[in-house]
């Protein structure tokens, strides 16, 4: 049913049920992308280097309910936009992957190293 679906390790933070905006892959970060639509979020792939609403739990289409996972200090996976070692902090590079943070708004932390293009295990910042 569900493809691409993000696995959740840890569980302190409150998830959302959202509207999507656009096509969304699971596992990257989201961004609120408008008013509310039949009495939920509207989110859409977020953008390099900003804040976002959180974890898209799997993949979904334009217009579909998509779970979003958040909450400060969480951990989940996250696909990774390039090379991340534990400790680092993390923003939102290009397809709302992680990346090293350098000049974007810190998302999260690695707590392990991941290659590019792998699931990397991220603290969420909020």
């Amino acid at each position: 049913m569900y493809q691409n679906i993000m696995q959740d390790r840890f569980k302190p933070g409150t998830d959302l049920t959202a509207v999507a905006n656009s096509a969304i892959v699971g596992k990257t970060f989201t961004a609120y992308a408008g008013p509310l639509k039949g009495g939920n979020i509207v989110v859409g792939p977020a953008t390099a280097g900003t804040a976002t609403a959180g974890v898209a739990k799997y993949d979904a289409k334009a217009g579909a309910l998509v779970g979003i996972a958040r909450g400060s200090a969480r951990v989940v996976t996250v696909t990774a936009g390039a090379g991340i070692t534990v400790g680092t902090a993390v923003e939102v590079g290009p397809g709302g992957k992680a990346i090293p943070a350098t000049t974007g708004v810190i998302v999260g932390y690695a707590i392990d190293d991941a290659d590019t293009d792998t699931d990397a295990l991220i603290s969420l910042a909020n």
